[in-house]
């Protein structure tokens, strides 16, 4: 049976582990994250979105594999989300996303959609997966590609246009 993303488990920031089965019919966004990134202030562009649209869940799953860019503890993460850009979406525990240790969910996502050159790793900080109500991951961003760039397709997702 093929997989979606409906089939995995994640523990949240605060480690209790969350079904991905609960967003069934909602459009996923999907990003790992870091809070010393040059990208980081990509979370108000992804609250935006995630407060606009109420059919779509922006997923924030923090990675330190980066330069370390996410070295703080669970506490700290959540925090920083909160006071510094007022994330309200659902923020997971850190995990690694490259390497023997990365995430099954990750894994899943590269291998759906892999990278530049069919490359099966994620490049940077904010790397995004758009995934649709189905489970079904459907683009992969660039960490450079701003949220709000991207709502015109999560639109075509959601059945509405810009």
């Amino acid at each position: 049976m093929t997989k979606t993303a409906h089939d995995f488990e994640a523990l949240d920031i605060h480690e209790n582990t969350i079904s991905l089965k609960q967003y069934q019919g909602k459009v996923l966004l999907v990003v790992n994250t870091a809070s010393q990134c040059g990208f980081t202030p990509q979370y108000e562009g992804l609250q935006n979105l995630y407060k606009k649209h109420s059919a779509l869940e922006v997923l924030a799953f923090p990675c330190n594999q980066f330069k370390n860019q996410e070295p703080g503890d669970a506490k700290e993460i959540e925090s920083f989300c909160q006071t510094r850009y007022s994330v309200t979406f659902p923020v997971f525990s850190k995990i690694e996303v490259n390497g023997s240790n990365a995430h099954p969910f990750f894994e899943f996502l590269k291998e759906s959609l892999p990278g530049v050159m069919g490359l099966k790793k994620i490049k940077w900080n904010f790397t995004k997966f758009l995934i649709d109500q189905n489970g079904v991951p459907i683009k992969r961003y660039a960490p450079t590609t701003k949220p709000e760039s991207m709502e015109a397709d999560i639109l075509k997702l959601i059945g509405k246009s810009l």
